[in-house]
């Protein structure tokens, strides 16, 4: 899950800003209160903006993620003492240790191949009984990759004035797309290339990974409303529940 896109300080600096609280947030709380969870990991925290928001009294509360820049800006946030930040990926879950893991953002987008996998199978054993991981994705069939085709623009930042211009491929046969973009820091005088790789997962796979992992589709959401995913190409957001297989269904 590493991105050496994320361990640049400028970068970091603007992440909030590109991601800031909303109601995916209020839904990932909303689904901790819901469960009463007690113990929860967020998976490529990044910056901590809605880890931080998740801990209280009576929970704990671990922020993962393998950029260092993204966690020193995570730990120096309000509340950012009551979240254990660990550097790193999946295999920092403990076994049986959480009653809700949340993936939020395109997190489980950058996860490819053997890693997935992996992600996958430390979730299954990382969950305690009842436990629930909840994440999003990307419908292929709304084809996002193409809204994400953006020309130079220049816009203010927390760190100055920012050109930016990202190019998109089209997806492979795995629906995989490289992103490609140029971030001109003029104030700071910095010019960042950052490429980066997502999947885009049909709902099927997604649901067939969770099952080689142990897992099993609980939920499947079109919005934060939680209205349900029908699959069609005017859907473009699928928010996935999972249990373990083993969980009865209700």
């Amino acid at each position: 899950m590493s991105n050496r896109a994320y361990e640049e300080e400028l970068l970091a600096a603007i992440y909030d800003d590109d991601n800031p609280d909303g109601p995916d947030h209020d839904y990932f709380r909303a689904r901790a209160r819901k469960l009463s969870a007690t113990q929860i990991a967020d998976l490529g925290c990044g910056t901590g903006i809605l880890t931080a928001t998740m801990a209280g009294p009576g929970r704990i509360v671990v922020g993962i993620d393998p950029s260092a820049a993204m966690l020193e800006r995570a730990a120096a946030r309000p509340e950012g003492d009551k979240v254990e930040w660990r550097r790193g990926t999946s295999e920092l879950i403990e076994t049986d240790s959480s009653d809700l893991i949340v993936m939020s953002g395109n997190v489980a987008m950058h996860i490819l191949g053997d890693a997935w996998t992996a992600t996958l199978r430390d979730i299954s054993r990382g969950l305690r009984e009842n436990g629930v991981l909840a994440f999003e994705a990307r419908n292929p069939l709304a084809q996002a990759w193409q809204k994400w085709n953006t020309p130079a623009q220049t816009r203010d930042t927390a760190v100055g004035r920012l050109r930016e211009a990202t190019t998109t491929s089209a997806p492979d046969e795995l629906g995989i797309i490289t992103m490609d973009s140029v971030y001109e820091f003029l104030d700071a005088d910095e010019v960042v290339d950052v490429s980066q790789r997502l999947q885009f997962r049909t709902f099927a796979t997604l649901r067939d990974d969770l099952g080689a992992a142990g897992l099993r589709v609980s939920d499947v959401w079109r919005n934060w409303d939680r209205i349900p995913f029908t699959g069609s190409a005017d859907e473009p957001l699928m928010i996935i529940e999972a249990v373990s297989a083993d969980e009865p269904r209700t």
